[in-house]
């Protein structure tokens, strides 16, 4: 019998407030949290919803003086916990990103004198923006309520899969606004408003789109909304630039009661007269298509305008997706943190089509979905660690759609390749390595039929071949990027034969030799950047010598990618066994993985790299940055396995508490999430492509992973305590499992996976 997780759920929200942590949702009374640095948003969505309805804390512009303005990393998902006042809810946001975009369509209802300026935040009364108090504020799975103090309005939102569901009691006024800010976005500056065009369709609808560049180039969105009364009358102001020329359209007053408004800046008000404690409702649609489809998306998801039927329909839909994992844990705020990473776990990415199965492509054509649902937003550098993985087990249909966007994206691509960063049919080609083979390879290997292999794999190849792309050709030629030629030349290097390694297994598993020999060979590549003489991964010239001036703390400037050499130099997770020989042998490379955790890292060494702070950090070991998430179980390749288990307990402790900082870094679109799901469970994915999983050390006392398939894993951590984070051993269905290594073939089977757990470090 499934059991009602969001009253669990039921906290309340929130938190950020300035370095880089990531707070959870806890699920007890929901706390949706947002981290510190404020990646994620504690409004309303549904699983993986094309719309995330949430409130934005203040409008940082991106630049200031024609420079960047660092405040604004605060702002990825719009919200800080810290901020006193609110700006307005937008409808699409990212989860956990360390850059952004997105932001659009704020809405704001305000009461008294009409004002279209934000105002500031230590002035609101200047603008349309409000106080308000975490004291009135809610936020659970599918909902959030917040008091706007300044207007005397409760604000509610709720949402279906594309539709934002607002509701605002109002007090008695005769001047009672609705403003609708298409200037307003995350990460904003000048320019970065292509074009808004909206149509007033009668007193109740409003059409329109926006296209944006910014992190995505040539991004539109399109929108329908509808009130549920009347508006007597509206307005609009257009602050763009002065255009030399703007056609006739001068002949009109586009101020006010204009139907056709078009520009690069605008923002709209919609008057209301409203009783006391009145209920204005209001529906926005997104599509990314058309007007039409949007208003198709609105009539087919919420069709009414009960605001309680589309909330329990919203929280039925996260107790469903919650539900794919029961647990129980030997304190409430493990299973707070637990049902956190699950509900982080399912906000990226995004469903990107309309109901009608259409969506638009990466070559601005409109494409119809037919076999497949079409996701948008992989932020793949991080989530083919441990996220897709997760999925894979969990949720392998969802998996296997997520592919096949890969595939749609490859298809329409001008330039052959699968997708680095999916982002509204368009690639923004952020971080590094080609990690799309590794989800492609992982899923296939893992058992997903739905995915046609062969093509698959020629679109690895193809990717992989693209000798234009950030140092391919010089890896293809020289076996490794040079330093003088790319500044993150040893990262890249080693992601790209790790990568290689999946093709080579993919092709290994589909009988394709040739394709199996070239990037086997290609796999080994990242020997060619390990400097024996100093032990470390180092930057290496055109002409075959070391870079001379290195230094093996620091962050920047080192030819790694958000990393130092440390961590980077643990990074072949696709042959630990070889990296170990390598190192020196077991005893070295133990001595050097202990060192990681034990020794200290100045502020000094990644002063200069947003993504990593000093919460994120164990000795040197950067778990709030996602290239070291493996190397806790590389123990598991050398005598010393409880090491493992002994530090994958501490960073379960350590990295993921309750409230406003909960996380020690990014979620990135849920990797750091899914790294705790998979690690409280017992087991990791270190090289995804693989079917074989590392054994950890359980937090759960019990877990029920109800399976795809219809069949049932129960997992057992015996004598489970604070004290007891070793494995005395392991019965999977009866029998004892010898070695550190469970395959994925052997968990979807279902059955029993029993751990005995001891105080006794394992002879």
């Amino acid at each position: 019998m499934k059991s009602n997780l969001l009253s669990l759920l039921f906290l309340v929200v929130l938190a950020t407030s300035v370095s880089a942590q990531q707070n959870l949702i806890p699920f007890a009374k929901p706390i949706i949290g947002t981290e510190k640095m404020g990646h994620t948003f504690p409004g309303a969505t549904v699983p993986f919803g094309a719309v995330q309805l949430s409130p934005d804390t203040d409008t940082i512009p991106y630049e200031v003086n024609n420079r960047y303005n660092k405040d604004v990393y605060k702002y990825c998902a719009g919200y800080q916990y810290d901020d006193k006042t609110i700006v307005g809810f937008s409808h699409t946001h990212f989860s956990g990103t360390g850059h952004s975009d997105l932001g659009d369509f704020l809405v704001m209802p305000t009461a008294g004198a009409l004002q279209l300026n934000p105002g500031t935040e230590e002035k609101p009364e200047t603008g349309y923006r409000s106080r308000f108090s975490h004291a009135t504020e809610v936020a659970e799975p599918g909902y959030y309520k917040v008091k706007l103090e300044d207007h005397n309005i409760v604000a509610e939102l709720t949402t279906s899969q594309r539709t934002g569901f607002h509701q605002y009691t109002f007090p008695a006024s005769e001047e009672a606004h609705i403003i609708l800010d298409l200037m307003a976005g995350i990460y904003n500056y000048e320019d970065k408003n292509v074009w808004t065009f909206v149509r007033i369709e009668n007193d109740t609808l409003v059409t329109g789109y926006r296209q944006t560049n910014g992190w995505s180039r040539t991004r539109t969105v399109y929108f329908a909304l509808s009130f549920s009364k009347p508006f007597k009358q509206y307005g609009a102001n257009d602050y763009s630039k002065k255009q030399v020329y703007k056609g006739f359209w001068r002949k009109f007053d586009q101020t006010k009661n204009h139907p056709d408004l078009a520009g690069k800046q605008l923002r709209l008000y919609f008057d209301f007269e409203t009783e006391a404690s009145e209920k204005v409702k209001m529906k926005l649609a997104l599509s990314p298509v058309s007007t039409r489809n949007a208003l198709e998306n609105m009539q087919a998801e919420i069709p009414h305008w009960n605001f309680e039927q589309a909330k329990t329909e919203a929280q039925a839909a996260w107790n469903k997706e919650l539900n794919k994992i029961q647990v129980q844990t030997i304190n409430e705020e493990d299973k707070i943190n637990f049902y956190t990473a699950m509900y982080h776990a399912a906000l990226m990415p995004t469903l990107y089509m309309d109901v009608n199965g259409e969506y638009k492509g990466l070559d601005q054509n409109v494409h119809q979905a037919k076999d497949f649902v079409n996701y948008t937003s992989l932020s793949l550098w991080d989530t083919y660690r441990a996220f897709h993985p997760y999925l894979n087990l969990i949720n392998p249909k969802r998996n296997g759609d997520i592919v096949k966007s890969m595939l749609a994206h490859y298809d329409q691509s001008a330039l052959g390749m699968l997708p680095i960063w999916s982002h509204y049919a368009n690639d923004n080609w952020c971080m590094s390595g080609y990690h799309s083979v590794s989800v492609i390879a992982d899923a296939i290997i893992k058992g997903n039929a739905n995915i046609n292999a062969q093509y698959a794999l020629d679109a690895c190849v193809a990717t992989a071949r693209k000798r234009s792309y950030e140092g391919i050709g010089y890896y293809i030629d020289l076996g490794y990027i040079p330093g003088d030629k790319n500044g993150t030349s040893v990262s890249s290097t080693l992601e790209y034969a790790y990568d290689d390694w999946c093709i080579a297994q993919l092709a290994k598993h589909l009988k394709r030799e040739d394709i199996y020999q070239e990037f086997s060979k290609r796999a080994e590549n990242w020997r060619n950047v390990y400097d024996k003489r100093i032990g470390f991964m180092r930057p290496r010239l055109s002409d075959g010598t070391f870079k001379k001036d290195f230094d093996v703390l620091n962050t920047e400037g080192q030819g790694f990618i958000e990393g130092n050499a440390w961590n980077f130099s643990l990074y072949v997770p696709h042959n630990p066994a070889a990296m170990i020989a390598l190192m020196g042998g077991e005893k070295r490379f133990t001595e050097h993985l202990d060192s990681l955790f034990t020794m200290d890292l100045p502020d000094a060494f990644f002063a200069h790299t947003e993504d990593i702070t000093r919460e994120g950090i164990i000795g040197n070991y950067v778990h709030g940055n996602e290239p070291a998430h493996h190397v806790a179980y590389l123990y598991n390749w050398t005598s010393k396995g409880w090491k493992t288990q002994e530090r994958v307990r501490m960073i379960l402790r350590h990295q993921y508490h309750n409230g406003s900082a909960g996380l020690g870094g990014n979620d990135d679109a849920g990797q750091m999430s899914a790294w705790y799901l998979f690690s409280a469970l017992g087991f990791y994915p270190v090289a995804p492509g693989s079917d074989q999983y590392a054994l950890g050390s359980p937090l759960v006392k019990e877990a029920t992973l109800n399976l795809e398939n219809g069949k049932t894993l129960n997992i057992k951590a015996l004598n489970q305590s604070d004290k007891n984070v070793y494995v005395k051993s392991v019965m999977l269905n009866g029998e004892k499992l010898t070695g550190n290594f469970i395959k994925h073939a052997d968990l979807i089977e279902g059955g029993n996976l029993v751990f005995e757990m001891s105080s006794k470090v394992p002879k």
